[in-house]
């Protein structure tokens, strides 16, 4: 709302004013609408990313799985590899 009141032509201060708001906030509400867009003001909890930085959380998280599957692969092998005949009949 403030943001849309600022680009039909109302001054950032009177808008802030009106809604009792800092300026500086009205400020950033339209540095983040110029630099999102539509993904602006997501909500609670919603971090506002580009499509870059989305597919690098999407990536970390791949690799953080990736990671955690080596590790139990890691164990397995050192518990089945054990020479002490407890998981084979050799």
């Amino acid at each position: 709302m403030a943001v849309e009141l600022c680009y039909a032509g109302k001054p950032t201060k009177e808008v802030a004013g009106e809604l009792g708001i800092a300026t500086d906030l009205v400020r950033r509400w339209k540095r983040e609408y110029v630099r999102y867009n539509e993904g602006s003001f997501s909500g609670k909890g919603n971090a506002n990313l580009t499509t870059e930085q989305k597919e690098i959380v999407r990536l970390k998280k791949e690799l953080k799985d990736a990671q955690m599957e080596r590790d139990i692969l890691k164990k397995a092998v050192s518990i089945f590899s054990r020479s002490d005949g407890k998981y084979f009949n050799s």
